[in-house]
C-alpha cells in the first residue's frame, strides 16, 4: 500500500505551531471542557467496542436506522478511513481479492477522502469548477464503472464552502443503488446549515454518512465520530476497527451524551449563529479587496488570491512569513489560484487575522 503525503497536515506541520493566527482553522471555536462533567469514570475501554448501545441507539435515530447500523469511531477520519477499507479493500467474509474496488470521488475535497481510496483501491475523481463549484451528476454517472463500489461526497464541500442541494445528491443516491454501489457522504459541516439536508444514511439502504462532534460543535478534542448504514458495512468497517482503535474515547463519548443530549441545542444555535456573523465579516474582506469566493454555508471559505502573486502557496507563505497568519493554499486542493480561508476560530482572532492579511494584500 502506498499513500500520499497529507498536503495540508503538512503545511500545518510547518507553520502552524509557530504561527500567531490559525486562519485556515477548518472547525468552530473550540468549546471549553468547564462546559460538561468531564469524569467517565474508570478510565476503561468503551464496552462493547463500537460504542455504548443507547447513545448507538439514539444516534441511529436521527438517521431511521437501528443501533447496529452505527459504529462509533476516533473522529470522522477515522469513520471514512474504516468505510473506505470495508469497500474497497478484502475482508474476512469476501472473496474479493485485495484492492479490487472502484472509488467515485467528487473534488476538491478533504484529501483523506481520495488519498485513502487511492491508497486501497482505484479513483476516479469528478472535478467542481469555479465559480459556482456547481455538482454535475451526469459528470459522475460518466465516471462510474462495473467495479465501482462508492461514490464519495462532502456536503457542505471543504475547502468551497458550496453546498448541494437536495435534489443532486439524491440524484447520486440513485446512481449508487443503480450500480449497487454506496454514496458515502461526509457530513461534518452539515448541521452548521441553516437548514440542513437528511443526512444521506437516511436516503436508504445504499447511503453512508459519516460526522463526528469536532467541527459544527466545536469538540474537536473529544476525538469521536460515527458511520451510519448498511450494516454489512459497519460490521465490516468494525472488523477492520479491532486493527485500529479498537474502541472510542471513553471521554469522548462521555461528552458526547452530553454535547448530543440537553446542551445540543444551545451549541448548535451558538455555533450557527458564529458562522454567520465570521462569514458576513470575511465576505466585507473579500469585498473590500476584490477577491471572489462562492459564499459558503460551513466555516471555510475558498478565494481567489490577490493580483501580484503566482499561486495560492506563494501568497500563503508570504502572509505567514511576513504576518505569523496560516491560511491553506488553493494548491493543496487542486487550485493554485485560490488560498482556504477558516472564519470559525473566535472573533478577536479573526479580526486581527484578517487585519494583518489586509496589510500584505496592500
Amino acid at each position: 500500500m502506498h499513500i500520499e503525503p497529507f498536503g495540508l497536515e503538512r503545511w500545518f506541520a510547518e507553520y502552524e505551531h509557530e504561527a500567531d493566527i490559525m486562519l485556515a482553522e477548518s472547525g468552530i471555536r473550540s468549546l471549553p471542557a468547564s462546559r460538561f462533567d468531564t469524569d467517565p469514570g474508570d478510565l476503561g475501554y468503551v464496552i462493547p467496542t463500537d460504542g455504548d448501545p443507547d447513545l448507538r441507539a439514539d444516534i441511529a435515530d436521527r438517521y431511521d436506522r437501528e443501533a447496529d447500523e452505527v459504529l462509533f469511531t476516533v473522529g470522522t477520519q477515522e469513520a471514512n478511513f474504516l468505510a473506505f477499507l470495508s469497500l474497497l479493500g478484502a475482508d474476512a467474509s469476501s472473496s474479493r481479492p485485495r484492492g479490487d474496488g472502484h472509488a467515485v470521488v467528487v473534488t476538491p475535497t478533504y484529501q483523506a477522502l481520495h488519498a485513502v481510496p487511492e491508497a486501497v483501491g482505484e479513483v476516479t475523481r469528478v472535478s467542481l469548477e469555479p465559480p459556482t463549484w456547481e455538482l454535475e451528476v451526469d459528470a459522475v454517472a460518466d465516471a462510474i464503472r462495473p467495479d465501482t463500489r462508492i461514490i464519495v461526497l462532502n456536503n457542505p464541500n471543504n475547502p468551497t464552502g458550496r453546498y448541494h442541494p437536495l435534489e443532486r445528491v439524491e440524484a447520486l443516491y440513485d446512481l449508487a443503488a443503480d450500480n449497487d454501489a454506496y454514496l458515502l457522504c461526509d457530513e461534518v459541516y452539515r448541521l452548521l446549515a441553516d437548514d440542513p439536508l437528511p443526512p444521506v444514511a437516511s436516503l436508504g439502504p445504499h447511503g453512508l454518512s459519516t460526522t463526528s462532534l469536532t467541527k459544527a460543535y466545536g469538540l474537536a478534542g473529544t476525538r469521536f465520530g460515527w458511520l451510519v448504514g448498511d450494516r454489512e458495512v459497519i460490521e465490516a468497517a468494525w472488523t477492520w476497527k479491532d486493527y485500529t482503535t479498537i474502541s472510542p474515547s471513553i471521554f469522548g463519548q462521555h461528552v458526547a451524551k452530553q454535547a448530543l443530549g440537553e446542551q445540543e441545542d444551545d451549541i448548535l444555535d451558538e455555533n450557527r449563529a458564529l458562522a454567520a456573523a465570521h462569514r458576513d465579516r470575511v465576505r466585507e474582506f473579500v469585498d473590500a479587496h476584490g477577491l471572489e469566493w462562492y459564499d459558503p454555508v460551513g466555516v471555510n471559505g475558498f478565494v481567489t488570491i490577490p493580483d501580484g502573486f503566482e499561486n495560492g502557496t506563494e501568497f500563503c507563505r508570504t502572509v505567514v512569513e511576513e504576518e505569523s497568519v496560516v491560511l491553506a493554499p488553493g494548491d493543496l486542493f487542486g487550485f493554485e489560484d485560490y488560498f482556504r480561508i477558516g472564519y470559525g476560530l473566535p472573533t478577536e482572532e479573526l479580526e486581527e487575522g484578517l487585519e494583518r492579511v489586509s496589510r500584505v494584500i496592500g
